[in-house]
């Protein structure tokens, strides 16, 4: 009930004055009756009035740069100021009272009024006062990055306040380095602070001052919390690891698992495991198992992280390059890596490219699965391209087409619009076609379309589409494709030829005949082709042209026999001689690849 009287007392909102009445004439008995009045209009009720800028006003006001210059209102005092504000003081009534609420640690109901500020004054946003109010509610509600991301304006990079709502976002996040980097700016706000208030910023700067290996500090600090506080049992174990006491820092790491939340339970022990590694207490394999046992009962943040890093750490020790390559994988997908992340990356594509290096040694399943569990980790360009090829070329040798499509697959939808998709895009629609599934052909030809492609990709592109459309049983789809495409006429005689269409075979194939003296094995299966479409159509004349043309070339090749059945006059062949002769014609696909497609089984 209370959100919903404060949200009501935010709104821009002004009542219209009343619809003055209008006075009616008396009524004249004697009059003509009056023809009916036209429905008036219903007046739309007017919008609540526009707010003058306030950016300009707030950006002059004095800066904050403590907790004391949060406003301090009370909840009375707060309304009361929103209820008489006029369109004029409305946003200045907002900020107070969303300042008021930040010094009372209220983040969300904070947050709900400066969003309803800016809603109103988008420069707002500029301003480097609203942005250090939106900084401080983010982090009280746990939405860090996006607190980071608001205190990063330059006017607030020495501003104490600022610093202390960035350090404690950043320790939230994760990023202790970085959280001890503000420490030193932070410190005037944190110590303006009650003690209570002061202390989840002490505990952002002891982990930040831990993580930079400034331990001394942290002691003092610490001396603000009770003995019995897990998180604070937590950084004192940590810091006294760190400083060379493991017997005392283990055992603060227990009183914190003992009486601390989930979180800290997590956390204390991933301290733990890191202070056993550190004193070689335990051996590297022993604490990865560990860290796999830590990270089963505990996903995401700071602590995942961390229990991450170690074990990528451990495996790359240990040259466990699966362990290191799950662990990356992890961490690239989840987290943001931090400085290290260049170097790992590098490491684990020069790993990949070894392990599926064809003398690797990697079995072919095995290879293939490697790939596509990390392919988001693969080098990118034509490092990337070359990997994937290489992979897929093995994938294809070995009847895996299906397998084969799906990793270039991949590979080109990365391309987006690079020109390089125009061949990655011919293989992976072949491919397709090969396993059976011209549909996913056309939709990959269809998906990579573009402009840029040069006269050369594009014909390739079209050889392949008809293939694809004429294995669905498209054939005049089919043909049309192939308008323009220079070697047309072989794939369309191929397909005639298929489908028993002696008269455009025929017609195709007649461009293609070759001269006589370069029979070599597909030139030969072209003629003697011709020779059977002529003798099926009857035509006599053009069958005994042929026998006269080649004759003489046929004489010298295996195929002679089968040359002179096919061009006999028809009277004098045999139909049981004529079969075998047919199968005597060259196995080798006057069209090369494309007949290979088209032998392609489909479904």
């Amino acid at each position: 009930m209370r959100r919903v009287l404060i949200l009501a007392l935010l709104a821009s909102t002004a009542a219209a004055p009343p619809n003055e009445p209008v006075e009616q004439p008396h009524a004249d008995t004697h009059a003509a009756p009056a023809a009916p009045a036209e429905p008036a209009a219903e007046a739309l009720p007017a919008g609540p009035p526009a707010l003058p800028p306030f950016a300009a006003t707030l950006a002059q006001m004095p800066t904050i740069t403590s907790s004391r210059d949060w406003p301090e209102l009370s909840d009375e005092e707060a309304w009361a100021g929103l209820i008489n504000a006029t369109p004029d003081t409305r946003q200045l009534a907002r900020w107070r009272y969303a300042g008021s609420l930040i010094r009372r640690g209220m983040g969300a109901e904070a947050l709900g009024v400066l969003e309803t500020m800016v809603a109103d004054d988008e420069d707002l946003a500029l301003v480097a006062p609203f942005q250090l109010a939106t900084g401080a509610a983010l982090t009280m509600v746990g939405h860090d990055r996006a607190a980071v991301e608001a205190l990063s304006l330059p006017e607030l990079e020495g501003n104490a306040e600022a610093c202390a709502w960035r350090l404690r976002a950043l320790a939230a996040l994760g990023d202790e380095i970085s959280a001890a980097r503000q420490v030193n700016c932070a410190v005037p706000a944190i110590n303006g602070r009650d003690p209570q208030a002061r202390k989840p910023f002490t505990l952002a700067a002891a982990r930040g001052a831990i993580a930079a290996g400034q331990t001394t500090p942290v002691f003092a600090w610490l001396k603000l919390f009770g003995e019995q506080d897990p998180a604070a049992n937590l950084l004192r174990g940590r810091a006294l690891l760190a400083s060379g006491d493991p017997a005392a820092g283990l055992f603060r790491l227990s009183r914190a698992e003992l009486s601390g939340s989930p979180q800290i339970k997590a956390e204390a022990e991933l301290a733990r495991i890191q202070g056993d590694v550190k004193l070689h207490r335990i051996a590297p394999a022993e604490a990865i198992k560990r860290l796999e046992a830590l990270r089963y009962g505990w996903r995401g943040g700071p602590v995942e992280k961390g229990a991450l890093q170690l074990e990528y750490a451990l495996a790359t020790e240990l040259k466990d390059r699966r362990t290191a390559l799950r662990s990356a994988a992890t961490l690239f997908r989840y987290f943001q890596p931090g400085t290290e992340s260049a170097a790992m990356l590098m490491q684990i594509r020069t790993w990949l490219a070894e392990m599926l290096a064809p003398d690797s040694g990697t079995p072919l399943p095995e290879a293939a699965g490697l790939y596509w569990d990390y392919k988001e980790l693969a080098p990118a360009g034509a490092e990337g391209d070359a990997l994937a090829m290489r992979l897929a070329d093995r994938l294809e040798a070995a009847g895996l087409y299906p397998r084969a499509a799906e990793l270039l697959q991949y590979q080109v939808t990365q391309r987006r619009q690079d020109v390089a998709q125009g061949p990655l895009s011919v293989r992976v629609a072949t491919l397709f076609i090969l396993s059976g599934n011209p549909v996913r052909a056309l939709d990959t030809l269809h998906a990579t379309e573009q402009a840029s492609y040069s006269d050369l990709m594009r014909f390739d592109r079209k050889r392949v589409e008809a293939v694809a459309l004429y294995k669905l049983g498209r054939e005049a789809a089919a043909m049309a494709a192939l308008d323009g495409i220079p070697g047309a006429a072989g794939v369309r005689s191929e397909m005639h030829w298929r489908t028993h269409d002696w008269g455009s075979f025929v017609t195709e194939n007649e461009a293609s005949l070759p001269a006589a003296n370069a029979l070599n094995a597909p030139n030969q299966a072209i003629v003697m082709r011709h020779a059977v479409a002529l003798a099926m159509l009857g035509r006599e004349d053009k069958l005994q042209a042929l026998r006269a043309r080649y004759g003489g070339a046929f004489k010298l090749l295996p195929s002679a026999q089968a040359f002179d059945l096919l061009t006999q006059p028809a009277r004098t062949i045999d139909p049981a001689r004529i079969s075998g002769a047919m199968a005597a014609i060259p196995a080798a696909s006057p069209t090369g690849a494309i007949g290979d497609l088209l032998d392609a089984p489909t479904g």
